[in-house]
């Protein structure tokens, strides 16, 4: 293996879903939910429980046992092989695997480390952030924000041997300690969305939550939402939850938005109609204007977003720049709507809103965001816990824009929903 290895101790056989080898003694195989180029289309399909080889790791890399795993939205991309093949990208960058393991969000045990990692021990309680970029990239060296660099990706979907296997192979980076307070499932759902969200609303100067500042909040009820509520309100803060129905809008406000809208009220969504449309114009001007007095109605007079937070992308993006206020941000992470979004500029350079990018996390973010969550002011909000063998199931559903409530989490190691809190 030259400078690879897989432990200390490999031994022949393959542990069992829900349950652990000896501390330290990493199976050859492992159980994972694998995604193949020959499979690409509907997750239902596009996932398939196999038994792989275990990953080797480098100097800098640890294996961790997965005891859990959260769902998130880029694995349905993956599964799709649409807008990026990942299998075809990482051939052509080198790499043998001709399959998929994806899962960004994952809780569990160090079960091996490589021969440069300092400050992460075999046994150690941990969870995983999703950041993942080349230490000897000269944008990484020079100081800049890592997750900015050539070489950034996210863990797990465009990288292999994310959580959706028994063992996951990460950098040393990524390793942070799990909150003791939580389940394996609790502390499994929220790194990705929650640390997503955090950069997204305290990552770009200029336009960070201040004290007071109300900010909307797409899809309120569900994980990425409940965490951004959660950490406007933790900065002082007053978030408005938009969501599809009012259990969902009361949800939301369980996490902490001050009030909700229910898109399903209007009709204005997508593309508007082009300026010289005169009368399509005024009716979709009508419908964004009827969908910000509706912000003014919550926050209780005629005060517009400080920051919009966008995820859906194509329908919903001309509206969170027309709400806008003067000066703020529309900070967008995903595109789950499409990802041929309009802009109208007139309200975009007139009134020098911000329309922001944003992706995935770096080191310094990561550690603030679990801190929080270690201090439990910050909830995981997990919505549902399913079996290994239900990955392609609740990935299909979140494809088809069936909402769930909070996040969804999957067992590998953990034998129960509740194992793991102290």
């Amino acid at each position: 293996m030259s400078s690879e290895r897989r432990s200390a101790a490999t031994t022949t056989d393959t542990s069992d879903v829900g349950t652990l080898p000896p501390l330290g003694q990493v199976p050859a195989q492992m159980h994972a939910q694998v995604v193949r180029p020959d499979r690409y289309g509907d997750p239902s399909t596009a996932f398939g429980h196999e038994v792989v080889p275990t990953p080797a790791i480098g100097p800098q890399e640890v294996l961790i046992a997965v005891m859990a795993a959260g769902v998130n939205y880029n694995n349905v991309w993956a599964a799709r092989g649409y807008p990026v093949d990942q299998v075809g990208a990482r051939q052509k960058r080198g790499e043998a695997e001709d399959f998929h393991i994806g899962g960004s969000d994952a809780s569990g045990i160090v079960y091996a480390v490589g021969d440069a990692v300092t400050g992460v021990s075999v046994g150690d309680e941990v969870i995983v952030h999703p950041g993942v970029w080349d230490a000897d990239d000269p944008w990484v060296t020079a100081g800049r924000d890592p997750m900015i660099a050539p070489s950034a990706k996210i863990w797990g979907y465009d990288t292999n041997y994310g959580a959706f296997g028994q063992f996951a192979r990460v950098q040393a980076h990524q390793v942070l300690p799990k909150a003791a307070h939580l389940s394996w499932a609790e502390a499994a759902a929220p790194t990705l969305v929650g640390t997503t969200a955090y950069r997204m609303l305290l990552g770009w100067p200029g336009n960070t939550i201040e004290d007071g500042d109300l900010v909307l909040v797409w899809g309120g009820s569900g994980g990425l939402g409940t965490q951004a509520t959660q950490l406007v309100k933790a900065a002082g803060g007053r978030a408005v939850a938009v969501v599809s129905d009012d259990a969902r809008g009361e949800y939301a406000m369980k996490y902490g938005a001050i009030g909700y809208i229910n898109r399903r009220e209007f009709d204005h969504w997508g593309i508007p109609p082009l300026v010289d449309d005169k009368a399509g114009q005024k009716a979709w001007t009508a419908g964004a204007r009827a969908f910000g007095k509706k912000i003014w109605d919550i926050a209780g007079g005629r005060e517009d977003p400080a920051i919009v937070f966008e995820h859906p992308g194509a329908s919903t993006i001309p509206t969170s720049i027309f709400v806008c206020r003067p000066g703020g941000m529309v900070v967008i992470c995903a595109g789950t709507t499409g990802f041929d979004a309009m802009v109208d500029l007139r309200y975009h350079w007139t009134r020098q809103k911000r329309l922001q990018g944003s992706h995935g996390t770096n080191d310094e973010q990561a550690i603030a965001y679990n801190q929080l969550v270690c201090d439990g002011k910050i909830d995981p909000v997990v919505g549902r816990v399913l079996p290994m063998d239900d990955v392609p199931r609740a990935h299909a559903e979140m494809g088809r824009g069936e909402e769930v409530f909070g996040n969804t989490v999957s067992l590998l190691g953990a034998a129960t929903p509740e194992e793991g809190r102290r």
